[in-house]
């Protein structure tokens, strides 16, 4: 017999469960609802830096026009170790100057460009650095235009450096998310902008003139006087895009970030997870879409991404002619010839350093589509460098992409914008007929694939 004392609504347990699970049921769902990173209890660094490290006037938009994408949040197809391990880990390595040697040496003279112009024999020629001794063309025959107290505060870098460049307007600044308690004291942030960047900013009233120095939020701004460089935009934001090791000469790591992407995991970790825990020399994501070199110069002609056609079409029969091949599995553990280079991770010793250089000086030589040099200088340097090319997903994860900005403030602040060059558009065949990459397309598409 049923004591007469026990509530009727508890004499069933499995009703009982029921209501339990309910209960737990609307609390999860309801965190989920107001949680600002739709996760459920989501992983962060000890101590993460919570408060919005700058607040921009409304009319900046710091946040307008973002990419969206069809990734979860909460999950992560890479895996980040404790922060506090990472932290001591990076710490203990940039101390040890012996894990960052053979140093390389580079060329010094005086040159009319910044690169110094080399011939394609010469470029060729420092591929092969099996002599030490040898110094490689490496940019700064000209002096890079920036104030004393800049490239002061740029060799006082130390440790990990974070990099990024707006010249033309073209984007935003943002400042990254989910920082540790402890990286604003170990991580450098250097945003470069040319003269019409600087109005801009000055425009939203983010920045003065009569400043010597300029920080907004966690960069600090490096402004540089890119009429002295290359006619340009896109070519002197290749500059601190694979010269930073050279414009951080002390710097032991680095994370070169597109402006048009917004950092939302701490740096630390990345470099810990993708360069160290891998033991890479470099680290960046593969090409969503591309997997050969020709695929990529195809698409660029098409979407018009360069608009000098001819260009990129004696710049694919220039590497043609040199040995440029097709991926295949012989590449491996190279998996494909295509990167996304917007995000580029680097431990700063003897093989990203040569990889660098040697492809600052192609870009100078042909454009700054950096897509399109990357397999030739990969495959025919020596010595090999240690490359983790990651999933577009670890991508997605790890930032947000915004829409590049589609009003530029040059024309409102007096300021003016430079445009590309039209140039007469090749033949669609062009680089099929009568070609000396008709050997790679072949070898690409199979001798009746075209």
């Amino acid at each position: 017999m049923v004591s007469a004392t026990t509530p009727l609504l508890f004499r069933s347990k499995l009703l009982c469960f029921s209501v339990f699970y309910l209960f737990i049921s609307l609390f999860l769902a309801l965190y989920q609802s107001l949680s600002s990173t739709k996760c459920i209890f989501r992983s962060s660094p000890f101590d993460p830096i919570q408060t919005p490290l700058f607040s921009y006037p409304q009319s900046y938009g710091e946040h307008k026009y973002a990419i969206p994408t069809h990734r979860s949040s909460c999950s992560s197809p890479v895996f980040f170790s404790d922060y506090g391990v990472a932290l001591k880990e990076i710490q203990d390595l940039c101390k040890n100057s012996s894990a960052f040697s053979p140093v390389l040496r580079y060329v010094q003279r005086e040159s009319e460009t910044f690169g110094g112009d080399f011939s394609t024999q010469q470029r060729i020629s420092y591929l092969d650095h099996s002599n030490y001794n040898v110094k490689v063309p490496c940019g700064f025959l000209k002096k890079f235009p920036i104030s004393n107290s800049d490239r002061s505060a740029m060799e006082s870098c130390n440790g990990v450096v974070v990099v990024s460049a707006i010249f033309n307007d073209h984007d935003k600044i943002r400042q990254p998310r989910g920082l540790g308690s402890k990286t604003l004291a170990t991580v450098c942030f250097f945003m470069f902008v040319d003269d019409i960047t600087f109005s801009g900013l000055d425009y939203h009233q983010l920045v003065s003139p009569k400043s010597p120095e300029h920080k907004i939020g966690v960069w600090r701004i490096v402004r540089v006087a890119s009429k002295e460089l290359y006619e340009n935009p896109a070519m002197n934001g290749v500059i601190p895009k694979y010269l930073v090791h050279r414009l951080f000469p002390n710097s032991k790591f680095s994370i070169w970030i597109d402006a048009k992407l917004q950092l939302m995991v701490d740096p630390l970790l990345l470099i810990h997870s993708l360069v160290v825990s891998e033991k890479a020399d470099m680290a960046l994501s593969k090409h969503p879409f591309y997997v050969n070199t020709m695929e990529e110069a195809m698409a660029t002609a098409r979407w018009k991404k360069w608009w000098d056609v001819n260009a990129l079409t004696l710049q694919m029969e220039t590497y043609c002619e040199n040995g440029l091949q097709p991926w295949t599995p012989n590449k491996l553990p190279y998996t494909t010839d295509v990167p996304d280079t917007a995000l580029i991770l680097r431990k700063h010793g003897l093989g990203s350093n040569l990889f660098s250089c040697l492809m600052f000086n192609e870009l100078e030589a042909f454009n700054p589509r950096d897509q399109l040099a990357f397999a030739f200088v990969r495959d025919y340097m020596k010595p090999k460098m240690k490359l983790n090319m990651f999933e577009v997903e670890v991508l997605e994860q790890v930032v947000v992409e915004y829409r590049h900005n589609l009003r530029k403030l040059g024309s409102e602040v007096g300021g003016s914008s430079s445009k590309p060059k039209r140039t007469k558009r090749a033949r669609h065949d062009l680089l099929v007929n009568n070609s000396r990459c008709q050997k790679y397309l072949l070898e690409l598409w199979g001798e009746h694939g075209i």
